[in-house]
Parts: structure tokens; C-alpha cells; sequence
């Protein structure tokens, strides 16, 4: 499942489920648009965790989940905390962040 957030309710999303996915990114950013796709696939194939997107410009609330001093930030987040994040553009580095969350 691939959703983008319209309103600042990742904290809420996060504690609903015990697993989630996020890019933070920004309609600006160039490396953003390239890994949405990647992003997007990871999500249609892994329809057991929420895969979400964040643009971290408009909701403010949301990005303080995680620290994104850099765009596209991933996130993946398990049991309402974050477990763990990477800030890449490198579809490699993505699927290990997500073979985390999986183990």
C-alpha cells in the first residue's frame, strides 16, 4: 500500500501500525522524483507494510519523526519508534533499510 500523506498524521499512522515506510521528500528535489518509482515498486510488492510519502516542506509535524537534514530521507519505523534511516538515491540502500524492517 502507497499513500501520500496529505495531512501532518504520521504520528498517528506510525502507532496504528507495527510496521511503516516513509520518504520524506519535496516537489523541488530531483533525487526525490527518481526514487519515488523505487519506492512505489517496493511498495506494490511488499503489500503487508504501509509504504508512505511525506513531503517534508508541508508537513512539518510529520518530519520531526525522523531527522531529515537531507532529501529523499527514508525511514522505516516499527512498534511507533523509528528503527532505523538512510538519505540516498541509491535503490540499494532502500532495500536494505526495507530487509530491516522485514527480519
Amino acid at each position: 500500500m502507497y499513500i501520500e500523506l496529505t495531512g501532518d498524521t504520521l504520528q498517528q499512522i506510525i502507532q496504528e501500525n507495527d510496521k511503516v515506510m516513509v520518504q520524506y521528500g519535496a516537489t523541488w528535489c530531483g533525487n526525490c522524483r527518481i526514487m519515488k518509482p523505487k519506492f512505489k515498486k517496493l511498495a506494490a510488492e511488499n503489500e503487508d507494510i504501509p509504504f508512505y510519502y511525506v513531503d517534508a516542506e508541508k508537513l512539518p509535524e510529520s518530519r520531526k519523526l525522523a531527522t531529515v537534514d537531507n532529501l529523499p530521507t527514508f525511514a522505516a519505523f516499527e512498534g511507533g519508534t523509528l528503527k532505523n534511516q538512510v538519505q540516498t538515491n541509491q535503490a540499494e540502500s532502500l532495500n536494505n533499510l526495507f530487509s530491516e524492517l522485514k527480519d
